[in-house]
């Protein structure tokens, strides 16, 4: 089988031989965005003469596919969608059929040759990020560090609320914590997830179809700076030149890493889809998976891609 005017966002797919055992070749094509071409002919086919070629294109609905808006089916058979869906995902099977005529008889031979693709929309994840940070406390006790919580957070909310970022799900606990050559000293652990999901986030999309690349790119920055707002908190801890208050930064203690989730419909599979296993890549028959979920879950009742909840 042959992929023609191949798409960089499906580099891994270039060119394939046809095995007329083989499982059908899948190839990932990004939501709303067009397929490569699908050339209904092997490599070695393409290399020879074909006489009175006919292709016929069957759809995942198991019907003949004819040209329409997002149908394109050139003279020569090559295939591709436009606008890809969840919906369109599935079995593309082409039938090539051509003559082979012997030059001395002109005798006639009808020749038949199938070709199998499985075709599956899939979207970059949606990330986030969860962050984690130390404060020297006076002790584990009093209002002081929960004040000193409540304006961390704000703080890191005004930072980032012009991005349509949010923290979410912030926490902390006081620890004693045994230092070399000292005795027991509180600190504060702090932990937090930065989302791309604030309130009116849609807004920052425009009008773009799907936001991913808009609330991925936001995150991004989102990261960029509050790694930086504690950076200039470690550059004050060396080089303040006056006393530093009893509860601040402790330099170092700053970690994070990021977390991927995948829109209502969609889910990663190492192992089914090894080409695309970063993908979020559409739920399939008998699997759903509902909003910000990582894996599809297991559903018999479901008969179509991209399903969203189990019915």
């Amino acid at each position: 089988m042959l992929i023609d005017g191949l798409p960089c966002a499906l580099h891994f797919l270039k060119v394939a031989s046809f095995h007329p055992y083989s499982d059908p070749m899948k190839i990932y094509v990004e939501l709303h965005h067009n397929s490569p071409f699908l050339v209904c002919m092997d490599i070695n086919l393409a290399k020879k003469e074909t006489v009175d070629p006919t292709y016929l294109w069957i759809g995942p609905n198991e019907k003949p596919l004819t040209g329409s808006y997002q149908i394109n089916i050139t003279q020569t058979g090559k295939l591709m969608v436009k606008d890809f869906l969840e919906s369109l995902s599935g079995l593309y099977t082409c039938t090539l059929s051509y003559k082979i005529i012997k030059s001395q008889t002109q005798e006639e031979k009808m020749i038949t040759q199938t070709y199998d693709f499985m075709m599956f929309a899939y979207q970059e994840p949606d990330y986030s990020y969860q962050m984690a940070v130390r404060f020297t406390a006076k002790s584990c006790a009093g209002r002081y560090n929960e004040l000193l919580f409540r304006v961390l957070k704000k703080t890191l909310d005004n930072l980032i609320s012009d991005l349509s970022c949010h923290v979410t799900e912030p926490s902390y606990k006081c620890h004693f914590v045994k230092l070399p050559k000292h005795g027991l000293v509180p600190e504060l652990f702090i932990a937090f997830q930065v989302s791309p999901f604030a309130p009116q986030w849609k807004s920052a999309c425009s009008d773009a179809v799907d936001c991913e690349d808009t609330t991925n790119y936001n995150i991004l920055q989102a990261r960029d700076r509050i790694e930086e707002f504690f950076r200039s908190q470690a550059y004050i801890f060396y080089h303040a030149n006056k006393t530093l208050p009893a509860m601040h930064f402790m330099d170092h203690s700053f970690q994070m890493a990021r977390m991927d989730s995948c829109r209502a419909g969609f889910g990663k599979n190492e192992g089914l889809h090894s080409n695309c296993a970063t993908c979020c890549v559409v739920c399939g028959p008998g699997t759903f998976s509902r909003d910000a979920d990582v894996t599809c879950e297991t559903c018999t009742s479901i008969l179509n891609y991209g399903a969203k909840f189990c019915p």
